[in-house]
């Protein structure tokens, strides 16, 4: 049996599994499930994806993919249901979009670097958006269901596209130092509400700065917060071992052992 033949063969038997479940006679979970429900889940699964990635653990990545999968297939069964869209129809959706996306393989357009490539994309992703933005917006194919620094890069991105953006990383460290200064302002009025949008912008301005140093804002602070995770576990685990709770620790005690992770590159 061929490869080809093999993946079609049990991408064949999972759809009738999922249809089996689907059925009037099949699993009554399976067949209240409504497609909100399994968007909430294939967002659970995508994060455990990038759990087990950031891990390399490849037989966790092998699983979670598995997972991601079925529920990607259970939505597209839900699609067959309704009439609204099937496998086979987002099958060729996608293939069709990536083929025009990829002129350079394709097409007789010619590209030789990474980036002649990242910016090609844009631009023919710029033009979908102007055949549909009359229509819909700019902004309407970037999900408010995002986190918000993933959804913030993304909406400063497809602005950049059209021109919208500072000249260069520089112009940002600027605009970086006059919305701290204006956030160091709010705290000393006090003002609540005022501290609250002047943070907002704050945290914006980094995001854009993450974007012109070609860094995924979420995935750099998902990497501090495990990393954190991780050097707050050994603190835990040293004052453990000196019989010394979390709560009876000095900051100085920890504020010693957060140190030593650092020399011990933790």
């Amino acid at each position: 049996m061929t490869e080809e033949n093999k993946i079609y063969q049990e991408l064949t038997a999972l759809m009738l599994l999922i249809q089996k479940l689907r059925a009037p006679d099949g699993c009554p979970w399976d067949r209240k499930q409504k497609p909100q429900d399994i968007g909430k889940y294939i967002l659970e699964e995508a994060y455990e994806v990038i759990e087990s990635l950031e891990a390399n653990d490849q037989q966790a990545i092998a699983e979670e993919l598995g997972d991601l999968l079925f529920q990607i297939l259970f939505l597209a069964q839900m699609g067959e249901e309704s009439g609204t869209y099937s496998l086979d129809r987002i099958m060729a959706g996608i293939r069709g979009k990536m083929i025009r996306r990829h002129p350079h393989i394709f097409g007789d357009i010619k590209i030789k670097t990474v980036e002649e490539v990242k910016e090609n994309w844009q631009q023919i992703k710029k033009t979908e958006r102007d055949a549909k933005s009359n229509e819909t917006g700019l902004f309407s194919s970037i999900p408010r269901s995002l986190p918000a620094l993933k959804r913030a890069q993304k909406i400063t991105a497809t602005a950049a596209v059209y021109g919208f953006d500072w000249p260069s990383t520089s112009d940002v460290l600027k605009k970086l130092q006059e919305e701290l200064n204006e956030f160091y302002t709010a705290l000393n009025n006090n003002d609540q509400n005022n501290i609250e949008e002047e943070l907002g912008d704050l945290i914006f301005t980094v995001v854009n700065l993450s974007r012109f140093v070609k860094v995924d804002s979420e995935t750099a602070l998902s990497k501090t917060t495990n990393k954190f995770l991780q050097r707050f576990a050994y603190i835990t685990g040293q004052l453990a071992n000196r019989g010394i709770t979390l709560e009876q620790a000095t900051l100085s005690e920890m504020d010693e052992l957060w140190e030593e992770t650092k020399t011990k590159g933790i």
